[in-house]
């Protein structure tokens, strides 16, 4: 199950949060006994009543705060290095592009995953990346180490990700041997720093940027990038929804 289909039940069993602590953070204690990070009170109050028998008939079930979905969304984009030796990288970072509700495109294969679910059976290490959709997905940049060892993405799509920020596009640049075509769009956490990283893709040959309200100065960006890479079509209309030409064009 992906984090957003997490999302839309709206509700998660105590028990389950349990399991997902105890596995990502077995000796950080600021887990189970800090309020602040917690809108229902203690997470070691949960542990407690999920632990006790008398509770055990009945699930307990309690609304996730904006806070909580935040850890939550670390603990999907956690990387598991004994997971990328046993399967090898492409697919440990197919896994983390689903449960953070991205879709891949395999080589040679014509249709898109976008279900955890629908993974290839089987030949785990023959399979390779070489699209990503990251459209309305939760990736951050604790998962974006995923992407060392993929050498076959050549198309990724960041549109509307609400995560991805500066500390995420650090590392693109491992993907500078295989990638050609980038887009991100709408995601109103990058800034003129993190574009930075983009001119070490040496290979890019479209680059597309709009949508990024934290870059102050479009033009100025889009030569900076252009100049750093000249066998690259550079395309940054505009930076500030205001001035999508589209919407121009309605109100006329």
């Amino acid at each position: 199950m992906s984090l957003l289909h997490m999302r839309r039940k709206l509700v998660m069993p105590a028990s389950r949060l349990v399991y997902l602590t105890n596995q990502y953070f077995p000796h950080n204690p600021s887990f189970q006994h800090s309020p602040s990070k917690w809108h229902l009170g203690s997470f070691h109050s949960i542990h407690t009543l999920s632990k006790n028998p008398r509770n055990w008939s009945r699930p307990q079930y309690f609304e996730p705060s904006r806070k909580l979905w935040g850890w939550l969304n670390f603990i999907f984009n956690k990387v598991d290095e004994n997971r990328i030796k046993e399967v090898g990288p492409d697919r440990a970072c197919a896994e983390w592009l689903l449960r953070c509700g991205a879709g891949v495109k395999w080589l040679n294969y014509g249709s898109w995953t976008k279900d955890y679910n629908s993974l290839p059976i089987g030949g785990a290490k023959m399979h390779k990346i070489e699209e990503i959709d990251g459209t309305d997905s939760a990736v951050m940049y604790a998962g974006f180490p995923h992407l060392k060892g993929c050498k076959h993405i050549r198309r990724i799509i960041f549109h509307k990700t609400s995560y991805l920020d500066d500390a995420a596009l650090a590392y693109i640049p491992y993907l500078k041997g295989s990638l050609k075509e980038l887009q991100i769009s709408s995601c109103g956490n990058i800034t003129v720093e993190g574009l930075q990283h983009l001119k070490k893709l040496e290979g890019l040959e479209y680059l597309l940027l709009y949508d990024l309200p934290e870059i102050k100065d479009r033009k100025a960006m889009e030569d900076e990038l252009q100049k750093a890479l000249p066998n690259c079509a550079v395309v940054f209309p505009y930076a500030d929804a205001k001035d999508d030409p589209s919407l121009k064009k309605e109100d006329s």
